[in-house]
């Protein structure tokens, strides 16, 4: 068996002003490496094969790059866009309004205001099901009270 001791990649040379990534990850990145195929970001991300071709087919993701041979290969990069993309998606945000967010940025540092009110739309959003769930959550507890205190004095 052949150990390899790794170190940390500079990230201080490509980050862009936008990053958008959420530590930690749930499958760790090769050190070193920026080139993966549509399998490896599978494990990754845990998205299909055929969401990752649907999401650049509606435009949700950038400009894929690809191998001499047509396979595609995502970048660290991607992989954090699409982390970001996970985000959104959990949030409810309706997949038009993530196109439409990743058009702008694509359209560049101009657009942050518009970026922004849909972020705090979708924040709103996000409050507004937090609080759903927890009255659901106590009505639950309720009954899940009842039940255990009833259960135990018959």
């Amino acid at each position: 068996m052949t150990v390899m001791q790794t170190t940390p990649a500079d990230t201080a040379r490509t980050a862009p002003a936008d990053i958008c990534s959420a530590p930690p990850r749930r499958h760790p990145r090769p050190d070193g490496q920026d080139r993966y195929t549509i399998s490896e970001v599978v494990v990754f991300t845990g998205l299909t094969a055929h969401t990752l071709r649907w999401y650049e087919r509606i435009g949700l993701m950038p400009h894929v790059d690809r191998s001499h041979t047509g396979q595609r290969r995502y970048s660290n990069q991607d992989l954090d866009w699409l982390d970001f993309v996970t985000k959104l998606r959990l949030t409810g945000m309706p997949v038009a309004d993530m196109v439409r967010y990743a058009e702008l940025v694509r359209e560049g540092e101009s657009t942050y205001g518009e970026r922004r009110e849909l972020l705090e739309s979708t924040r709103r959003d996000v409050l507004n099901r937090i609080t759903e769930l927890r009255d659901t959550l106590a009505v639950l507890d309720r009954k899940i009270s009842f039940y255990a205190t009833e259960g135990t004095t018959r």
